[in-house]
Formats: C-alpha cells, structure tokens, sequence
C-alpha cells in the first residue's frame, strides 16, 4: 500500500505543479486554490508511504515522478520543447524512480 500511496502522491505532485503554472504567481485564485489542494493532498500521501518506506527512496520516487511528469505535461499542454538533452534527462530521471523501486525491494 505504501507503493500506491507514493505513486498517487506523485501523481497529485504532477498536478499541484501544473495548477501553480496556471495560477500565474499565485495571481489567479482558482488555479492558486487548486495548488494548494492537491500539495496538501500529495504531502499527505507522501508522509503515510514514508512510515514505511526509506525516506531516501520515497522523497526521490515522489519528486522523480512530479519531475518527470511535469515534464511530459509541459511538452503536451504547454509547448515546450522536447529537445534531444531534455528527453535524454527525462529518461535518466525515469531510470532512477525503477532503480530507487528496485533497491529497496532487495
């Protein structure tokens, strides 16, 4: 249960980074409200995976995949650019959340 836990949070994380972009610096309250929800949302799941899992492992799970899919929301919905050295990151920031999962199955 722990493992779904990280992965919604992470998940919320996507979605907390994406309302703050669209809350414009926090001068839109719809969008700034939204932020604030769904942080407070992914902070708690992130705090109930952590009674069990190692705190190195679930921060760096939970920040790689805000990370990675605020990134893929970024090329999708906001036309960024999706250049060779991005993508190259993006997939070692993927390689790291399956290592992170597999070294602490072991």
């Amino acid at each position: 249960m722990p493992w779904i836990f990280l992965f919604v949070a992470g998940l919320l994380e996507i979605g907390w980074a994406s309302a703050m972009k669209q809350s414009a610096g926090f001068t839109r309250l719809g969008p700034s409200l939204l932020t604030v929800v769904l942080m407070l949302a992914s902070f708690g799941l992130l705090a109930s995976a952590m009674r069990t899992l190692p705190l190195g492992t679930a921060y760096a799970v939970w920040t790689g995949i805000g990370a990675l899919g605020a990134f893929v929301v970024g090329l999708v919905w906001f036309g960024e650019s999706a250049s060779p050295l991005r993508i190259a990151a993006a997939i070692l920031i993927l390689s790291g959340i399956v290592l992170m999962k597999y070294a602490s199955s072991s």
